[in-house]
């Protein structure tokens, strides 16, 4: 059924930024007009001024404009100005944020110290028991009241000092209330939101950022979504935050951000943006900055047909209906084609980085978990036999000169696939992109079960020329699985995770896409960014073909449409985390990667971590002073176990539960 289109961008095909209106904070105003802003926030000890004060210099210098920072007590709260002080007195000028969560009194103290102070709607005057709660209509209107008592206060100040706020709704840390209300739903995250928005309306204060987190990049970028679409009923147009939360570190993390905020950025949804990293804040800056640079240069791109009404709900993922053909499409998980078109294989070494390895004294192919499903040769031959998982794509012309066609088919173009007569009778790929698809086109795909497409673009708004080519195929009831075909040159391998992250993932997550492939990939040196912040700080010494490979896999796992390795939900740190959140995560992850499909979540505090833990098969939180509390799912399993045992802890329960694997 095709619906007309719930507004959330200002444009599907045509890129434009989605005006909101413009708050202050400090001297850097945001939305409105305004750049995308960067920010992030401190891991340091809030009470350590001078610890703080040389974090945030270090942050401000990498490229960071708003600095954010924990009070969770009125202590904390207090010591914010002597961190202010300190900054200025050294020449900075930086907006501050302060981080509120379950301490209403502390938000009033930093009120009247920062530029901007943050509340979590989930936890500033509601608890989290994961206890289902009964209301009647009445019954929720005298929570209402209740809440609004509560927040008016803090209210109250910000409009007096004129202290900007964020509302930052956080999908793991949703009050019971709103549970039970909403359901664990993109709207429950929404109203979260706006019921504390309404109040502030009430008593006339719009100094308004929004922002909807989650570590799930679906549920993340439906409620964003759903979030524009409730304001402009309401008459509301407050600047947005971006971020994926406890998105882990390294390149996971990385792919993780760029699929969520990437995703949001492509349709012009964004004012300011923070890519939360289990690594020191400095080094989330430039990561933000290159997933921001991309945008400057947007508008103007080559023409795409408009589209008035929307096939896809996009605040309910439902993936595309196809059928399936030799293993691509249907209920099959998405593909991954690996581009040896530009290199010679030589020997069976060469596989190794797709993740095949040929053992000869077996004569045996093994392969791993993230192992290519496909292989594009183009006019070069493999010169050993094939491994029996993997298909092998020839260009048309050199497919019809091949004796032995086993487990190899042909890439065609459009002139090819209409007037060539040798084709295959199992398994054939079409290039077509989306000017190419002519009234002539659809007519023979619909009957064509043996044809496999793959869209490319030339577009500089290229994710949008593609989704409005997946558009067409479904308004048309084509059926054949597509898989989604993007090009990289004069790129660094940071820039290759980011801007692939996005292409691919913006795609994926709304149901679009049976399979990926990165070609013509050429990669330069790495930049280096202001202060000698550098981008590569987390590349792994591997060809660029393995590279590849491990991004693509990645973005499949970030999207949560291929599992192929254990996933970490992982939050960045800050000054509530009481023991080292960087290097206990690497242990952890270390010793348990190979468990694939399963989830660890990894918490510096209490904060988010039961409601992302239900998201999570075990969850490892801090509960004190070198104290670690062990999860399973949302239920306490231990408490209050000495963190030099924690993790050993988690192992054994990970095993009592049937659910470990000796590392191969």
């Amino acid at each position: 059924m095709i619906e007309t289109i719930k507004r959330y961008c200002n444009s599907l095909t045509e890129y434009s930024r989605y005006k909101t209106r413009e708050v202050n904070i400090g001297d850097i105003p945001l939305g409105g007009s305004n750049p995308i802003r960067i920010q992030s926030m401190t891991i340091t000890d809030t009470m350590d001024t001078m610890a703080t004060v040389e974090q945030t210099i270090r942050m401000v210098d990498a490229g960071c404009e708003y600095v954010r920072i924990t009070a969770p007590s009125i202590n904390e709260a207090k010591n914010l100005e002597n961190i202010k002080n300190e900054l200025r007195k050294r020449g900075y000028t930086v907006p501050l944020i302060a981080d509120i969560h379950f301490t209403p009194n502390a938000a009033e103290v930093a009120a009247r110290i920062v530029e901007k102070v943050r509340v979590n709607p989930g936890n500033y005057a509601d608890k989290k028991k994961f206890e289902s709660i009964d209301y009647s209509d009445e019954d929720y209107e005298i929570e209402l009241i209740r809440i609004r008592e509560k927040f008016a206060p803090l209210v109250k100040i910000c409009k007096e000092y004129g202290t900007a706020m964020r509302i930052g709704t956080n999908h793991g840390s949703l009050s019971d209330r709103i549970m039970s209300w909403y359901g664990d739903t993109p709207l429950g995250m929404v109203e979260s939101a706006l019921e504390f928005v309404r109040i502030c309306e009430e008593l006339d204060y719009y100094d308004i950022v929004l922002s909807m987190k989650a570590s799930n990049t679906k549920v993340m970028v439906q409620a964003y979504r759903l979030l524009i679409q409730k304001m402009e009923e309401e008459g509301m147009n407050y600047p947005l935050h971006l971020g994926v939360t406890e998105a882990g570190g390294g390149e996971d993390g990385r792919i993780k951000s760029a699929v969520g905020i990437g995703a949001l950025l492509e349709d012009g949804i964004g004012d300011t943006i923070r890519v939360s990293l289990t690594e020191d804040p400095e080094y989330e800056v430039p990561v933000a900055i290159s997933l921001v640079n991309r945008y400057t240069n947007r508008v103007g791109h080559d023409l795409i047909k408009s589209i008035d009404k929307l096939p896809i709900d996009p605040i309910d993922y439902k993936r595309r209906i196809t059928n399936e053909i030799a293993g691509i499409g249907g209920h099959c998980v998405p593909v991954v084609i690996a581009d040896f078109s530009c290199r010679t294989i030589q020997s069976t070494y060469d596989l190794n980085d797709i993740g095949y390895t040929y053992d000869s004294a077996t004569d045996k192919w093994n392969m791993t978990d993230a192992a290519a499903d496909l292989i594009y040769l183009g006019k070069n031959k493999l010169p050993f036999n094939c491994p029996s998982g993997l298909k092998i794509i020839y260009d048309y012309n050199f497919w019809t000169d091949l004796e032995g066609k086993n487990r190899s088919f042909p890439l065609l173009t459009k002139e090819q696939y209409f007037y060539e007569k040798e084709q295959s009778s199992k398994l054939n790929f079409l290039s077509i992109h989306l000017n190419s698809l002519s009234a002539e086109l659809i007519d023979k795909l619909k009957t064509d079960k043996k044809t496999v497409l793959i869209a490319e673009t030339q577009n500089k708004h290229g994710m949008a020329d593609q989704r409005r080519l997946f558009f067409e195929l479904i308004e048309h009831e084509i059926l054949n699985p597509v898989i989604i075909k993007r090009d990289y040159s004069n790129i660094t391998t940071e820039q290759f995770r980011l801007y692939s992250s996005t292409d691919f993932g913006s795609l994926l997550i709304d149901g679009l896409g049976d399979g990926v492939w990165a070609g013509n990939i050429s990669f330069s040196t790495e930049n280096k960014t202001k202060n000698n912040y550098v981008f590569n700080i987390i590349d792994i010494k591997e060809s660029s073909q393995k590279t590849v490979n491990r991004t693509l896999f990645g973005i499949l796992q970030a999207a949560r449409v291929r599992i192929s390795k254990t996933e970490y939900i992982a939050c960045p740190s800050c000054g509530r985390t009481l023991f080292d959140l960087q290097e206990t995560t690497e242990m952890i992850r270390k010793r348990t990667e190979h468990l694939k499909g399963l989830k660890i979540a990894v918490m510096g505090c209490i904060v988010n971590g039961p409601g992302e833990m239900a998201d999570a098969d075990y969850g490892y939180v801090g509960s004190g002073v070198d104290k670690i509390t062990l999860y399973k799912e949302k239920e306490i399993i231990k408490r209050n176990i000495p963190a030099s045992e924690a993790v050993d802890a988690l192992i054994e329960l990970i095993k009592e539960d049937g659910c470990w694997l000796e590392s191969q």
